[in-house]
């Protein structure tokens, strides 16, 4: 990458122009130097403790949870890419990051056998630990003391400026390549020279990581000797470590989430190449300009490489390690690790030698259920893939930002459909009430769909069964061959219909448990079976834990927020969540409704056909007022107008609650009430004889159209009994 011209500005040229400023670069003259190149470098002192993990025996794993997985690149274009939205890191002058007196402190010193991986090199009596010497507990020589100085030249190729830092395997050093006009590069040294399983880790950094190229890993250059030591050659980029950032306080989350996008997909693209980071941390992440590098690859292994041969940080490792081989569950668990010692305040990722569990309270619970997730004790139930972890954190970013900016950030999702109905939507008979409690069945048949796998052979053909009669849906999909997604779709239409089909659906899901156990959907079929069978506390469990596993999706929530109200809890929170992410699901803000917050139906888009009933429903609270004495009288000329305009609604519909509304302005002004000046509600003046007279005119017009001789004398009746008083 080529440095940016422009004065004051620290971007690199990237396909001709600026990634900071924009600026075109600028055309190179005969004669004229080459433009300065930038390159890595690793953090400072202070980075955590790394040590070989223990050897053991690996265990066979179990079957990873199935069902359809987000596939390709994650969500794009509503949240932005890469770091847009964050302030760059300015360039860090290279010569400022040198050491002035290279020294590992003692307290980070330990033997690099590991077997033994005891401390080494400490005080005694007074005297100072040696730099070098041989373990006291298992002999084996190390030595902490850098082998490079400032002026050595590396390769007749590279010269050294100093020591940057000390690493997992040794030091690292900036030096100049002098046969490219100075570029600064990184060379990273080996621990301990005579440690076979350190030069074995530094041969395989030779072989593959000068192939590896993404924007988000440093680039290995090439891999040198010199008086028999061997030297990775890296890219030098100036920047700040995460470690760094968060020794200034917490990250906000948001950022950390960002951070975290990155990150995850630096490791989809190692492990599509066959290998796994394995000591993700802090320290190991360098932010510069608007751009995140991983350094420190030496601890980058083969997927499956023989149990405690990883290196790893205490702290962030996962536990299974010991006894298991390195894998994607095990890198992604460092990721978790990671982005909570970024995000939480006051976290310490180890205490004693001990890794610290995660706090009750992580700051956001989808962020708090993503973090869980990923570090899960037994790795199959952790993400199957970065880009599946990566898919449920943008799904947290999106929440998060829109707590942030007050404004939703909608995206489809990669395993759910659409929402279907806006339960709970309809206008209750009785006129004491806005709306009558939320109806299980109802609630069900709103729910987002989990979506199919696109390689079941049946996907196409029960595909094209949507729309009929589902009793006839059932016998069809009954007979067709019994696959994975055919026996799941005939469960969600039996579940759906509750009743006679309680005790049909719970057999149906045990049998599919015993074919495709480990299926997410299973669990989301369970929730929606014990919410149609009257089993709402039962649903609300396994909702939840449909939430705990995809905690980036808004489905999950919208259906626990359904079982909480159909049990009696409080479900304003999730509602509140989903609608605050994304208004198109809609079912969200008519559950807010319900629970006193009527006034976020205005929120409901113009676009939306739930808008009328929104619209209804606002005209509802105001005329079905349980304080009506207590409205303003704005209130009520609002809720005229906003009726008014509702052309789309049945004349008999609007008619019937215009008169509502008349009868509780009339309310209103028995109440003592009186409007400021000269007011109209419906076209009649905001008076009780004003009133009195419109009333009595809609009620005669609600008579001349009703269905029965019973409802006719009964509207009559009423206005009859409503008139103003004459002597005519």
């Amino acid at each position: 990458m080529t440095r940016c011209a422009q004065p004051g500005c620290t971007g690199t040229i990237e396909d001709g122009y600026c990634d900071l400023c924009g600026a075109a670069a600028p055309a190179q003259q005969a004669g004229s130097p080459p433009p300065i190149q930038t390159g890595q470098v690793l953090p400072g002192p202070a980075a955590p403790d790394t040590a070989p993990v223990s050897r053991g025996m690996s265990t066979p794993l179990s079957r990873q949870m199935t069902g359809p997985t987000s596939s390709g690149r994650s969500r794009a274009g509503v949240l932005g890419d890469a770091l847009d939205d964050l302030p760059p890191i300015p360039y860090r002058d290279p010569s400022t990051a040198v050491l002035a007196n290279p020294e590992v402190p003692e307290d980070k010193r330990f033997c690099a056998n590991p077997a033994c991986g005891k401390p080494v090199g400490r005080s005694r009596s007074g005297r100072p630990g040696l730099p070098e010497g041989f373990c006291p507990h298992c002999r084996t020589q190390f030595s902490f003391t850098p082998k490079l100085g400032k002026g050595d030249l590396v390769a007749a190729q590279y010269r050294v400026l100093g020591c940057l830092a000390h690493g997992g395997l040794g030091w690292i050093y900036l030096a100049a390549d002098e046969n490219l006009d100075g570029r600064w590069v990184v060379l990273k040294g080996l621990l301990n020279t005579a440690d076979a399983e350190a030069l074995a880790a530094a041969e395989a950094e030779r072989r593959f990581l000068t192939t590896v190229d993404h924007p988000n890993i440093v680039k290995i250059f090439n891999f040198q000797r010199s008086a028999g030591l061997g030297y990775i050659v890296m890219e030098y980029v100036g920047g700040q470590s995460l470690h760094e950032l968060r020794r200034q306080g917490p990250i906000p989350l948001r950022e950390t989430l960002m951070y975290g996008r990155e990150i995850l997909r630096a490791f989809s693209y190692l492990h599509e190449q066959g290998v796994v980071y394995c000591d993700l941390k802090p320290a190991n992440v360098i932010r510069v300009g608007k751009r995140l590098k991983l350094i420190d690859l030496g601890a980058v292994q083969r997927i499956g490489s023989p149990p405690g041969t990883s290196w790893a940080t205490v702290g962030y490792h996962a536990p299974e390690l010991d006894t298991q081989p390195s894998s994607v569950a095990s890198d992604l668990y460092t990721v978790a690790r990671t982005l909570a010692v970024l995000a939480i305040q006051n976290f310490s990722p180890a205490k004693s030698g001990q890794a610290t569990p995660l706090p009750q309270d992580c700051g956001n619970e989808s962020f708090a259920r993503l973090l869980r997730r990923a570090t899960a004790h037994d790795p199959n139930l952790r993400f199957a893939s970065a880009v599946d972890m990566e898919d449920q954190l943008v799904g947290v970013l999106r929440e998060v930002s829109a707590i942030a900016d007050g404004v939703p950030y909608p995206a489809p999702s990669r395993l759910f459909g659409p929402e279907r109905l806006a339960a709970g939507a309809s206008l209750s008979q009785d006129t004491g009430r806005v709306f009558d409690p939320l109806d299980p069945l109802a609630a069900a048949r709103a729910l987002p769909v989990p979506l199919m796998d696109p390689l079941d052979p049946a996907t196409g053909a029960l595909a094209g069964l949507v729309g009929r009669d589902p009793v006839q849906l059932i016998a069809q999909v009954s007979g067709m061959q019994q696959t994975p997604e055919a026996m799941l779709t005939k469960i969600r239409l039996m579940a759906e219909q509750g009743g006679d089909h309680t005790a049909a659906t719970l057999q149906e899901l045990d049998q599919a448990e015993r074919a495709i156990g480990g299926d997410w959907r299973l669990t989301w079929y369970r929730g929606v079976h014990a919410l149609t069978s009257g089993n709402a506390g039962q649903a609300v469990q396994y909702f939840d834990a449909c939430f705990s596993m995809l905690p980036g999706e808004l489905a999950p929530k919208l259906a626990l927020a359904f079982a909480l109200e159909c049990a009696g809890q409080d479900p304003s929170p999730w509602y509140t969540s989903v609608w605050r992410t994304d208004r198109s699901y809609v079912s969200a803000a008519f559950g807010l409704a319900r629970t006193g917050r009527v006034t976020v139906l205005d929120e409901v888009p113009s676009s939306s056909s739930h808008r009328v009933a929104a619209d209804m429903a606002l005209v509802a609270s105001i005329a079905r007022h349980h304080a009506v004495d207590r409205v303003k009288p704005e209130q009520l000329t609002d809720a005229a107008e906003r009726l008014d305009d509702l052309v789309e609604v049945a004349p008999r519909r609007r008619e019937s609650l215009t008169a509502e509304l008349l009868e509780a302005a009339l309310r209103w002004l028995a109440a003592g009430n009186r409007p400021p000046g000269s007011m109209s509600l419906a076209g009649a003046p905001l008076t009780d004889a004003g009133m009195r007279r419109q009333l009595e005119a809609t009620l005669r017009r609600l008579a001349s159209s009703a269905d029965t001789r019973q409802e006719k004398h009964v509207l009559v009746n009423r206005a009859n009994a409503i008139r103003p008083r004459t002597w005519i």
